[in-house]
């Protein structure tokens, strides 16, 4: 069985001179990352590999909850596939992740809710920033993932907890 966390950056700054890629995490954002982050730690299992676009608000998003699970941030690897990804993408990212139990990923919508109803064939209308899906897999590989093999196990964010 193989535990996925699919998190939604939080809320960004809406500074514009920085370039997208490398807006950080606005007041709220932070705010809302640390009370999922305490939230989640008496809730999941840690991840055991983090996968994470390296946009800012993505990255430290990640860095955040490491942090409140108390997961190494080594354990974090940054990749630009993530950077506003598709499904199909977000599903490449899956299957080729290193071999563990629980893996955790970090990115952006649109593709982050559209992933999640597609792997486990949820119904959820949107992710809101800082929000997280959980999907449970019957497989022995991670390449072994694909759409519509998933169950969703939960669906928290920051207003709803």
């Amino acid at each position: 069985m193989k535990k996925l966390y699919l998190f939604r950056h939080a809320k960004s700054s809406w500074t514009f001179d920085l370039p997208d890629h490398d807006r950080p995490l606005g007041k709220r954002g932070r705010k809302d990352v640390f009370k999922m982050g305490e939230f989640l730690k008496k809730k999941i299992t840690p991840p055991e590999v983090i996968i994470s676009s390296p946009a800012s608000r993505a990255f430290y998003t990640a860095l955040h909850i490491c942090d409140c699970l108390g997961v190494h941030e080594g354990v974090i690897i940054l990749t630009e596939e993530l950077f506003h990804a598709g499904s199909s993408e977000i599903l490449r990212v899956i299957q080729n992740a290193p071999d563990c139990e629980t893996l955790a990923i970090f990115g952006h919508n649109p593709g982050f809710t559209s992933g999640t109803n597609r792997l486990s064939n949820a119904n959820i209308e949107n992710i809101p920033t800082g929000g997280v899906a959980g999907i449970s897999f019957d497989v022995c590989k991670w390449s072994e993932v694909e759409f519509g093999k998933g169950k969703e196990e939960f669906f928290y964010y920051p207003k709803g907890i």
